[in-house]
């Protein structure tokens, strides 16, 4: 049992080592995030095809954005949009724009 709970441990401190990054700056992030609020901050906003809601990301976790983010980035998450935002970002820019969104009340 106790090594059980010692791999636990140590899958779960590389899972969060792999998703570490510089500290975001929610200043530079609302800067960056500008053409992002046009979709994640639009009140009832929906795609056109297939019918959905935009997600809001106002008070999103910052981990959580920074995954998400990544994963468009890397194709594993399905949203040519998202992707081809993504594509150019750094760790840093994905940082910013995760603390910038997480600074904002949920709407």
């Amino acid at each position: 049992m106790k090594n059980s709970l010692a791999l636990l441990g140590c899958a779960i401190a590389m899972a969060c080592a792999s998703v570490a990054t510089a500290a975001g700056d929610a200043a530079e992030g609302r800067q960056k995030a500008f053409t992002c609020t046009g979709c994640h901050s639009a009140p009832g906003l929906r795609n056109a095809y297939p019918s959905y809601s935009v997600p809001k990301l106002g008070g999103q976790h910052e981990e959580y954005l920074i995954i998400a983010l990544k994963a468009y980035q890397s194709k594993e998450r399905s949203h040519p949009t998202m992707q081809a935002h993504a594509a150019t970002m750094s760790e840093q820019d994905m940082a910013d724009i995760a603390a910038y969104f997480s600074s904002q009340g949920a709407e």
